[in-house]
């Protein structure tokens, strides 16, 4: 261990340490989450995506983080088992997979589009194959685009595919200066597709569409919101969600019926909880910045409403988590010379 490390790494098991209880007191506080899960997978440690599928009623697809491989898991919420890991064929390496999105075409869309270098890559990558009719553990070649920002290289977690149009959208992440991306009419694997900047975001590390491409969901790690999707693009405020506490908190779908957003987190065995739509979702105050997915003022930031004591010390846990996941990230990522 390097030595400059150790009072991030401190940090980080003392953050760690209370996870679970923080997950407990708000899961508790948002209500009983019936149809919630626990990925029981021991090879699914980083999930950092969700999708719904749409054929397999109650299943979700998910992956992994970086270091993991050209792999797609499909877990059965009923038990939290995986009933199908799809290896992908006919791509590169994946670098840092963090995003998966069903399009209208019954394909799923890979997002390889972290960059923890600070967008260091001159460009990523989308894979996409079709969502297997048939539920096992198979090879399946995959399409592969190229995908590079008209204002250059940046990180981003988000990879969001509209329902009714089919255009894939992704929103980066910065803390200042993140944007929400618009990819072209149809993706070509021939040439390089240019994604262009469509408006502003914070924190983003996971987005949504509603299954009637109505509504754009968006999260970070302390917040949430929804906004009426309008001419292709996100209108007004947007509305708050009750958003769960989760730690490294990475994903967010709805379900296939559009009722309840689903929030999932990394780690080992981590709890996807469940948030229905209609008790679940508060208009933001008219005073909230209008920028898509900007957090809304303390009144009604998520975990404000359960006392302020657990936001703030929500927050001291996630910035020292974060920026130990990011150092070790740095280093596990840092060329060769």
């Amino acid at each position: 261990m390097r030595p400059h490390l150790l009072p991030l790494t401190a940090a980080a098991a003392v953050a760690l340490a209370l996870l679970p209880a923080a997950a407990a007191a708000s899961a508790s506080a948002a209500g009983p989450a019936a149809s919630g899960f626990t990925i029981t997978d021991p090879r699914i440690k980083e999930s950092s995506g969700l999708a719904a599928s749409r054929i397999h009623p109650g299943v979700y697809w998910t992956h992994n983080d970086s270091d993991d491989g050209p792999y797609v898991y499909a877990v059965d919420s009923a038990t939290g088992k995986t009933v199908a890991r799809i290896t992908l064929t006919g791509i590169g390496t994946p670098r840092d997979i963090e995003g998966i999105s069903l399009g209208p075409d019954g394909r799923l869309y890979v997002g390889d589009i972290g960059d923890n270098l600070g967008g260091s890559w001159n460009h990523v990558w989308i894979y996409r194959f079709a969502e297997p009719k048939t539920l096992r553990d198979a090879t399946l070649k995959a399409e592969q685009f190229t995908v590079k920002y008209a204002d250059g290289p940046r990180n981003a977690e988000a990879l969001m595919v509209h329902p009714v149009t089919g255009r894939v959208y992704i929103a980066s992440k910065d803390e200042r200066a993140g944007g929400l991306y618009e990819g072209p009419p149809a993706l070509s694997a021939s040439g390089t597709n240019t994604f262009r900047r469509i408006g502003d975001v914070p924190w983003v590390t996971d987005g949504a569409f509603s299954p009637d491409g109505g509504r754009l969901a968006l999260r970070g790690y302390l917040w949430a919101k929804t906004y009426p999707w309008k001419d292709g693009r996100p209108a007004g405020d947007g509305e708050t969600v009750a958003a769960p506490w989760q730690g490294q908190a990475e994903s967010v779908t709805y379900t296939a019926d559009g009722a309840t957003l689903m929030f999932g987190a990394e780690g080992a065995k981590s709890r996807v909880v469940a948030v229905p739509v209609a008790s679940g979702v508060e208009p933001s105050p008219s005073s909230a910045s209008s920028a898509p997915g900007a957090p809304a003022p303390s009144p009604g930031a998520p975990g404000e409403r359960e006392g302020g004591s657990f936001t703030k010390g929500a927050l001291v846990l996630v910035v020292a988590l974060g920026v130990t996941l990011a150092a070790k990230r740095l280093l596990r990522r840092r060329p060769k010379a």
